[in-house]
């Protein structure tokens, strides 16, 4: 197995573990939290690259988690409307699950 599967099966795991802890996130939104926390993605346009999604999809579900306060946008490109997220106030609640990770 090489480090890049590793680290694909790792971010699935716990995209997984997010959404069975709490079962109102979509898959998108999990992945966003995830990416926040790992540093996989910092940005809506690299996490919809990544993920091979339509960015359009990707700031929908990013506009949903900053309304739940689970991710907040700290720069955003009014032209290409890239944004980047970091984890908000309430996923703090969340930090278990990543810290029990290793």
């Amino acid at each position: 197995m090489n480090g890049e599967t590793s680290e694909t099966e790792r971010f699935m795991a716990l995209v997984a573990r997010l959404q069975a802890d709490d079962p109102l996130l979509t898959p998108i939104q999990a992945g966003l939290v995830v990416a926040a926390y790992l540093g996989t993605a910092g940005d809506s346009r690299t996490f919809a690259r990544l993920l091979g999604l339509a960015h359009a999809l990707v700031l929908r579900e990013l506009t949903a988690l900053v309304a739940r306060n689970l991710l907040r946008v700290t720069k955003r490109d009014g032209r290409t409307m890239r944004s980047h997220f970091v984890p908000g106030g309430a996923a703090a609640r969340y930090a278990a699950l990543f810290q029990s990770d290793t």
